[in-house]
């Protein structure tokens, strides 16, 4: 093979390592059946939750995964697959759920790594019911509030009674 060929392909598997690596989050997907429009339209989507979608061949994904010691993943790689990068384990997640039930079976969710771990189809699914960020740490303050709230309120009801 030439060797400018060979570069450019071990650039595309180091562009791939990098940002899985970078990623809390990646999945990947068959979009077979999606306009251009509709492409955009999750881009655009995935962009405002610092998600992204990149088109990569199969082959290249598997030596990123070679690479990423993501054995599990090169199940799902077959059949024109788009890979989503997200920075929080279940914004990406979420939004390419949302996406798959408005698209039907023009795209569908094949599987991903959350974290270091492989996730089927359905664990994806799963991730995506979770909370946010957001979420979690107003639960948890919520939780640190409740006793502190609950002890004001005695004092004030003891303080009303006299």
């Amino acid at each position: 093979m030439n060797k400018d060929v060979l570069l450019a392909k071990q650039e595309s598997v180091n562009e791939i390592v990098s940002k899985a690596k970078e990623s809390q989050a990646l999945i990947v997907a068959e979009y077979r059946g999606l306009t251009v429009a509709q492409i955009q339209e999750l881009r655009r989507a995935l962009r405002a939750e610092n998600a992204s979608m990149n088109v990569y061949k199969n082959s290249l994904v598997e030596r990123a995964a070679d690479e990423l010691n993501y054995q599990d993943l090169k199940q799902v790689l077959s059949g024109p697959n788009a890979v989503f990068f997200s920075t929080e384990i279940n914004t990406g997640a979420k939004v390419l759920v949302k996406y798959a039930k408005r698209f039907g079976d023009n795209l569908t969710i094949k599987g991903g790594i959350f974290e270091g771990k492989f996730v089927d189809a359905n664990g994806v699914k799963e991730i995506s019911k979770m909370p946010g960020r957001e979420g979690l740490i107003s639960m948890l303050l919520s939780c640190l509030q409740a006793p502190v709230r609950q002890f004001a309120c005695t004092v004030k009801a003891v303080a009303d009674a006299k």
